[in-house]
């Protein structure tokens, strides 16, 4: 079982930045996929960013794509979502996942990829 461990989140003002980090209970952390997902209070879940494995291969979502950054570290276990220029709508929680089965045909950003959940990090920009 794979234990994933969210922090970085509060409260920002719009224009700002956070770094969320994400640390993973698992000696074998390079051999997986790793994203982030964000669920606002009425809204449905979102795909916000995913990075493959070695780091070398990372995707976006739209609305982020520009202004958020993913990245890994394998030697330390941990993904880090670096976020700038936030904007209001930019609130939600934020959930770290991992992705061990490795599905070819599975968007990256789509939750169906994922196996493993975090607890969620609450994120919050006042305009």
């Amino acid at each position: 079982q794979v234990q994933l461990v969210e922090s970085g989140g509060g409260l920002v003002q719009a224009g700002g930045s956070l770094r969320l980090s994400c640390t993973a209970s698992v000696s074998t952390f390079s051999s997986y996929a790793m994203g982030w997902f964000r669920q606002a209070p009425g809204k449905n879940r979102e795909g916000v960013a995913a990075v493959n494995w070695s780091g070398g291969g990372t995707y976006y979502g739209d609305s982020v794509k520009g202004r958020f950054t993913i990245s890994r570290d394998n030697a330390k276990s941990t993904v880090y979502l670096q976020m700038n220029n936030l904007h209001p709508e930019d609130t939600a929680v934020y959930y770290c996942t991992a992705d061990k089965q490795h599905r070819p045909f599975t968007p990256w950003l789509s939750a169906l990829r994922y196996d493993y959940w975090g607890q969620g990090t609450q994120v919050t920009v006042s305009s």
